[in-house]
């Protein structure tokens, strides 16, 4: 339920995170799951202890960005700093290494030392021709330090760039649109057993199509009106060309009778001949 609710109603979901934390306190995704939502709600006294006991319990440093984030929300810009420096830090990710310069820029901020937020964000990462998954929020970053620095041109060409970069990467206003299935549950029964029926009726259909046809059976003209009036075109010509070898066959059948005929009379006159001669 709280992550459900936590980018609409992280208020909510900070409540449902610490109802589970009653039940669950002990457990690294519980107090992860209430440092999350902390976070999101921007109660950041909670979200830094909750942060702090989830790295204690699992061992992991992922959520030391928003630790020191937390301590900027606080108003210590400098602890956020000490974080940013920490051997701790080296423990990240590329992600994680650039949410952390993004923090480092924003403490600066918070201390007036502007160009500094704007030297804290000029890392490898800070790559205007590639576009990862944290360039957009990267560039974005870069840009508003840029402002502040007075260095408007050059943050117009950033945010540009971040816009660019969600277009690439299909984020932000670029996003596809989450769809969810509100249906009450019988009607969402009802369509899979529709669907059900539908890929039963096909595959049947295909065994019917798959099976060796005998041309010398013509088939009855009731399945024909059955079928569609497509599938009908195509059986009567198929039956045309049964029907016309059939009559070929018979036609030839009956000039074989004709000339039997023929030559036993001929047979019959030449003995009977034979006999008046004698």
């Amino acid at each position: 339920m709280a992550g459900r609710l936590i980018d609409d109603e992280p208020e909510l979901a900070f409540q449902h995170a610490l109802a589970a934390s009653r039940r669950g306190g002990r457990m690294a995704v519980v107090r992860e799951a209430v440092g999350l939502t902390a976070y999101a709600a921007e109660h950041f006294g909670e979200a830094l202890r909750e942060f702090r006991t989830y790295r204690r319990i699992s061992g992991s440093n992922d959520y030391l960005p928003m630790m020191a984030d937390c301590e900027r929300g606080l108003g210590h810009p400098e602890r956020a700093l000490d974080l940013v420096r920490s051997e701790d830090a080296k423990d990240l990710d590329t992600a994680g290494q650039v949410d952390l310069a993004i923090v480092a820029s924003g403490a600066r901020m918070d201390m007036g030392q502007f160009e500094a937020a704007v030297s804290a964000l000029e890392i490898p990462q800070l790559d205007r021709n590639r576009a990862f998954s944290f360039s957009p929020r990267l560039f974005r970053a870069y840009a508003d330090a840029l402002e502040l620095a007075g260095r408007n041109e050059e943050a117009e060409t950033w945010r540009k760039q971040a816009l660019r970069a969600d277009s690439a990467l299909g984020m932000g206003d670029f996003a596809e649109p989450e769809i969810f299935d509100l249906a009450p549950e019988e009607e969402r029964k009802e369509r899979r057993s529709e669907r059900r029926e539908d890929r039963s009726g096909a595959y049947f259909a295909a065994d019917e199509e798959s099976a060796p046809k005998d041309n010398s059976v013509v088939e009855p003209a009731e399945d024909a009106d059955a079928l569609p009036s497509d599938e009908q075109e195509g059986l009567l010509t198929e039956d045309g060309d049964v029907d016309e070898d059939v009559e070929v066959v018979v036609s030839d059948f009956n000039m074989d009778d004709d000339e039997d005929e023929d030559t036993a009379r001929e047979d019959a006159d030449e003995t009977e001949q034979s006999r008046i001669d004698d």
